[in-house]
């Protein structure tokens, strides 16, 4: 999926501007953002529900158009099913209008773990199955690319752990999966790659691999934390990255360790009450490129 320069304006709001990106295949894509970010209204332009203003994009290196279209699996809203129907006759009625061979029902029911319930009214579901229901319903037609908008949205843990296992298991297979969440720690454990957007621009776009590497930060405490952040402060090799309430974060160089640190410091009469290595999240580094795109 390519998108180049793309426009969306509601007036005097300019919900997507400029956007471009690349999604490559067999990715799974984390679409990151606040509230009106333009995440949505992104995701409906590439699925041809919300007109662009101007700009271009791409599925596979062709402009969308129907048949194309029919490559791409995608749930915007809220499912939507017959609550009197079974699962299985309600994916009956969408085989139908996605003119989809009906063969498919149990494949796709088994790979969302509902064939025990296949026959179960959808009205019984718990909000969980009703959203793998959903999921279900979109891998009918064995598309290339599977759209998901906040498909975890609601949902209590254990629901979110399911849906969670199934992008997994979806992804693994070699489809390429597109989501917009704002569960970022549910994003860190599912996708591969992210971009953020901000007031309708993207401000960041990478590996999650990548955001998530680099120098190990350490929390470390003592009894008088002056004395620690003054001899921290006059190391030629510990270098002071922030001051929290109670601890002081400190960065080493790739040669020296935790146990090179407590030595140092212990030299210096400073005995250290707790030393752990701070891991980074994504939550932090969302919020870190937040921060430099609003200042």
């Amino acid at each position: 999926m390519q998108i180049n320069d793309l426009h969306k304006k509601y007036g005097r709001v300019h919900a997507v501007n400029g956007l471009s990106m690349q999604v490559n295949q067999g990715e799974i894509f984390g679409l990151l953002g606040p509230n009106g970010s333009g995440k949505t209204t992104t995701l409906g332009i590439l699925l041809d529900v919300t007109n662009k203003s101007s700009g271009e994009f791409s599925w596979f290196g062709k402009p969308g158009n129907h048949k194309i279209r029919q490559k791409i699996g995608a749930i915007l809203e809220s499912p939507c099913f017959y609550p009197y129907l079974s699962g299985f006759a309600n994916l009956q009625v969408v085989a139908a209008i996605k003119e989809v061979n009906k063969n498919r029902i149990g494949e796709v029911l088994k790979v969302v773990g509902l064939f025990a319930r296949k026959d179960d009214k959808f009205k019984t579901y718990s909000l969980g199955m009703k959203q793998r229901l959903a999921i279900a319903a979109a891998l009918l037609p064995d598309p290339n690319v599977l759209i998901l908008d906040e498909p975890t949205n609601g949902l209590d843990p254990q629901g979110i752990k399911e849906i969670r296992d199934l992008i997994i298991e979806i992804g693994n297979t070699g489809k390429t999966i597109i989501l917009a969440s704002h569960l970022l720690n549910e994003v860190q454990k599912v996708c591969t790659h992210f971009a953020v957007l901000n007031f309708g621009k993207k401000v960041y776009q990478g590996s999650v691999n990548e955001a998530l590497s680099g120098e190990t930060i350490y929390e470390v405490k003592a009894q008088d934390l002056l004395l620690l952040e003054k001899t921290i402060k006059k190391s030629a090799w510990i270098k002071l990255v922030d001051k929290e309430s109670d601890c002081m974060l400190v960065s080493l160089p790739a040669d020296k360790n935790a146990a090179a640190l407590n030595q140092a410091l212990a030299q210096d009469q400073v005995y250290l009450s707790h030393l752990s290595a701070r891991k980074k999240n994504l939550e932090n580094e969302f919020l870190k490129i937040l921060s430099k795109s609003n200042a």
